[in-house]
């Protein structure tokens, strides 16, 4: 395990110095939100020395509630979090944006003396976070209306397929319904001649920030265990109708937040009993878990530590920001 020096990190910056950021992630369903409230809880170790941006993809979107597992007002009462519920269900809100809204909403949490912590699991989201952006080209309109008309009369199918021909390995990592993502991958190859993996992302952390980066890890059967009850926890707490309330409120199964795992599968198996539709949200997600695991391991400087063990989490934490060790926040 790779540990932080104590001497990084003692007090809240001023101005012009580096932003501390303590990051935390892990796969879905390994226990981000119960830890945020052990730490970070107003009456918590940490309480009111730090404020928590989410980084969940599918929590940005109102409405999405049950499905996503967002923690609710109660549990937002007593732990805050930011970056949940921006935008709606048919609105695009991608890496870019979180890298936008992350960057200022980090540096204003500072300027209050505290200490910005983002948690979160969606890999692109971090990865960004942590690296910066990668440098792929501007926006051509012209293109991009393009391919949006053609996408609306040929199909997302057919230009899925030609981004498969052109750029083999995005088409792979993406959705053939995140149309979103297929035009941009589309537009970048057909403007530069360059496939999106062209423009890699850097390999060291971005300057500005003392990174803290702690990633949770469990045994991969006793994370799937976990995922399987939750899944079931969200049809007892009314996944069903909350889906079906977004049906009624006009979105389809294009819209972005209709495409997340456990509203998808709604529309995907809309002709199949409810328990198949579960047992597929059960499988999706399970994949999905295995997915981050593998994207996360290639992170580099990452601590990483057991789930459960909230002991060395806390003191990894204070090692690298040992002003959190003080008694009140007039000391930092």
């Amino acid at each position: 395990m790779n540990v932080l020096s104590e001497e990084t990190g003692t007090t809240i910056p001023e101005k012009g110095e580096d932003v501390p950021v303590l990051v935390i992630f892990a796969p879905t369903a390994c226990g981000k939100t119960a830890l945020m409230e052990t730490l970070f809880a107003k009456t918590a170790p940490f309480g009111n020395r730090a404020e928590i941006i989410n980084a969940d993809s599918m929590q940005v979107y109102k409405g999405m509630d049950i499905g996503t597992a967002k923690p609710d007002k109660e549990f937002l009462s007593r732990v805050p979090h930011k970056m949940i519920d921006m935008c709606l269900p048919n609105e695009q809100f991608g890496a870019g944006e979180f890298y936008r809204n992350a960057n200022k909403m980090c540096k204003d949490i500072c300027d209050k003396k505290k200490l910005p912590v983002i948690c979160g699991g969606t890999a692109f989201y971090i990865r960004n976070f942590l690296y910066g952006l990668p440098p792929t080209p501007q926006v051509n309109k012209t293109l991009r209306a393009q391919i949006a008309h053609r996408m609306e009369i040929e199909g997302k199918e057919v230009i899925w397929n030609e981004l498969k021909e052109l750029d083999p390995e995005s088409a792979k990592k993406i959705n053939i319904n995140d149309e979103y993502r297929i035009k941009r991958a589309l537009e970048i190859v057909l403007e530069t001649g360059h496939p999106r993996s062209y423009f890699s992302i850097p390999k060291t952390y971005r300057k500005g920030f003392n990174f803290c980066v702690i990633e949770l890890e469990r045994p991969r059967e006793e994370l799937y265990n976990r995922i399987n009850k939750r899944v079931e926890l969200l049809f007892n707490n009314g996944l069903e109708n909350e889906v079906s309330q977004l049906i009624k409120s006009g979105y389809t199964k294009d819209d972005p937040g209709m495409q997340a795992i456990g509203y998808r599968e709604f529309f995907t198996n809309k002709d199949e009993p409810l328990e198949s539709i579960k047992s597929c949200i059960k499988k999706d997600t399970r994949r999905y878990a295995k997915r981050q695991i593998t994207f996360f391991k290639q992170l580099h400087n990452v601590i990483r530590i057991p789930a459960d063990d909230i002991n060395q989490v806390q003191e990894t934490i204070c090692k690298h920001f040992p002003f959190l060790k003080d008694s009140t926040l007039d000391q930092m």
